[in-house]
């Protein structure tokens, strides 16, 4: 049951608001476009349980949270946590996120780039239509690059929406110029998974990093980010593993292969795992 004082702070707040939300219905912008207002934050469709107390995981003392506070700071001890109580899932691909939300802590921005990673896979299904033995490569790259990333400590975000997009020029390639070429897929799949991050609202930095791998993923330089390394060898695992399918890899040469070719140790030992059954 919700005390009297409680219900109080709540209308308190919620006049506080209105008054806000007023205001912001007749503001426009320089287009004469209104300013968009997420209904999920409006004061105006709450419940008396948006606002809540919630222990400091420093010292235990009782913080009051408000539904639409991304972080408070507790006055006992000041420590600053984010609200247990949000669900930052619509901002992993809202193009208002950061207007609606403003700055985010880091723990927030993680969690938004690893939804981000989902609605890649999602994307990369639908791009590719019903040819499901490109999903099938690169459902298979996201799998082993996932393993990897994890031990090797890159960025998950970028490992994983390059190892699903990494690919994405295929189609586009065997538009212009009737191949599947390196070099052809390399050059178109940039601007493709550009537009699918992009529309997805995925950051600026991810996108770039992404886009650049994609660019360049089969023909690793001197020089190479971490990230880079991670998806290259997880692509090489899924690569050796289709032609040891067919036959078409003796197995000394495949163990030269693997202690060549490989950037991470990590993706080195998941390829002598699952390809020479962990022999070493």
């Amino acid at each position: 049951m919700t005390s009297p004082g409680t219900s109080l702070r709540f209308v308190k707040k919620c006049f506080r608001q209105a008054k806000r939300d007023l205001g912001n219905s007749l503001l426009r912008d320089n287009v004469g476009k209104h300013i968009m207002k997420c209904p999920g934050q409006n004061s105006r469709y709450w419940k008396p349980g948006a606002i809540f107390e919630v222990k400091c995981p420093e010292c235990g003392h009782e913080v009051e949270f408000f539904k639409d506070d991304t972080t408070r700071r507790c006055k006992k001890c000041g420590h600053r946590f984010v609200n247990p109580e949000m669900d930052f899932g619509c901002a992993s691909y809202c193009p208002y996120a950061e207007q609606c939300l403003g700055d985010l802590p880091p723990e927030l921005l993680a969690e938004r780039d690893d939804l981000l990673k989902d609605r890649v896979a999602i994307a990369m299904k639908r791009y590719f239509g019903r040819d499901f033995k490109r999903i099938g490569h690169a459902a298979n790259v996201a799998r082993y690059a996932e393993q990897i990333v994890k031990e090797e400590k890159g960025n998950p975000a970028v490992v994983l929406c390059t190892a699903y997009l990494h690919d994405i020029g295929i189609p586009e390639a065997e538009r212009k110029y009737n191949s599947t070429g390196v070099r052809y897929h390399q050059k178109e799949g940039p601007p493709i998974a550009r537009e699918i991050l992009t529309r997805l609202g995925a950051r600026e930095e991810i996108i770039d990093e992404v886009c650049d791998i994609i660019g360049h993923h089969h023909h690793p330089g001197d020089e190479e980010t971490l990230n880079f390394k991670i998806v290259y060898d997880a692509d090489m695992i899924v690569n050796l593993e289709e032609h040891e399918k067919d036959k078409e890899i003796e197995r000394n040469r495949l163990s030269e292969i693997i202690e060549k070719k490989f950037l991470t140790h990590t993706g080195n030992r998941l390829a002598r795992e699952i390809l020479l059954g962990k022999e070493k």
